[in-house]
């Protein structure tokens, strides 16, 4: 007797097979500081082979997040799991690496000692040349960590993060304090990760990072998804065109007309993210006929992060939230 799938068997596959491609989760999830809620009911997957872009602002509780999947924090509400386990499981913490804010480097072993020291804590550890190749340390081997530049330790945390030879890398900002040549290099050594069947969870300021190297990505904003998807997807959420231009009109002049969804100065320019492009443009040439440099493009990932968040993703300010997050 041949068998006939049901609707319902159907769905059932799929789900299972979902689960089954879920390296990382976090479902429900509420974490307080205190009085602060940093997390609230987040829902967040992780998906083998992706790369997972994290992004939002300073104190939006991405850290809080990561710190949860690595097992650092237990969630005061909801659940958080790695490969469908407790993220504290040593045979758990085996099989993903992690490149964090905070070092934890001891400052006076040579880089070749801190590579030795982090392969001893696994079973099955990476090449060490293949550590060294991939965070170009070559040259700084015999160097103590005291001794290194602030995107030199970064290369280091990088190959530390791969000791273990992991399935799951989080990445903390990785390409803070790089230069834009090193961050590009960086950005290779993620992709030939990812193209050998390794699952990345990026959390990062620079949306032409996220760009470059998300499948996916996430926003959260004081504690909450407020977005997701392909970075083509979360782009084409925002609708509409980026005006740019020097002029002396001030942007609160702007803010409150119809046809302005945002504007603000960056640097010299004057940005605005409108439906109607040629009616403000018409509107501005008549408010500033000495006006300059005038540009008129799509959408990109930036605008739609800071249409989505109404922050700018690389602010230095950080609350009180943040500076609790940060201490997590």
């Amino acid at each position: 007797m041949h068998h006939v799938s049901t609707a319902q068997e159907s769905t059932a596959q799929e789900s299972t097979a979902q689960e089954s491609a879920t390296v990382a989760r976090l479902s429900g999830v509420t974490q307080r500081y205190g009085n602060i809620e940093a997390l609230t009911g987040l829902d967040l997957n992780v998906q083998q082979g992706e790369v997972l872009a994290l992004l939002g602002p300073n104190g939006a509780g991405k850290t809080t997040a990561i710190s949860l999947l690595l097992g650092l924090l237990r969630p005061d509400e909801g659940q958080a799991t790695l490969f469908g386990r407790d993220p504290r499981e040593p045979e758990v913490r085996c099989r993903m690496g992690a490149m964090l804010q905070d070092s934890g480097i001891a400052p006076t072993l040579k880089v070749e000692e801190q590579i030795d020291l982090f392969r001893s804590y696994y079973p099955s550890p990476a090449p060490t040349r293949r550590l060294v190749e991939a965070a170009e340390l070559h040259e700084l081997m015999d160097r103590r960590s005291n001794e290194l530049s602030g995107g030199q330790l970064q290369r280091v945390m990088f190959a530390l993060a791969m000791a273990g030879d992991p399935e799951l890398l989080f990445l903390d900002e990785p390409s803070a304090g790089l230069d834009l040549d090193s961050r590009r290099r960086l950005w290779a050594a993620i992709r030939e990760l990812t193209a050998g069947g390794r699952t990345v969870l990026l959390t990062t300021h620079y949306l032409e990072e996220a760009a470059a190297l998300a499948d996916r990505v996430a926003v959260i904003h004081r504690g909450r998804l407020i977005a997701e998807g392909t970075p083509e997807q979360l782009e084409a959420q925002v609708s509409g065109k980026l005006v740019r231009c020097k002029t002396s009109i001030d942007p609160d002049i702007l803010r409150p007309m119809d046809e302005v969804s945002r504007a603000d100065r960056r640097g010299s320019s004057l940005e605005i993210l409108t439906p109607h492009a040629e009616s403000v443009v018409r509107r501005l040439l008549e408010m500033d006929p000495q006006l300059s440099d005038l540009e008129v493009s799509g959408v990109g990932l930036e605008q739609a992060f800071l249409a989505l968040t109404g922050d700018d993703p690389g602010s230095a300010s950080e609350s009180s939230h943040n500076q609790r997050e940060h201490a997590a």
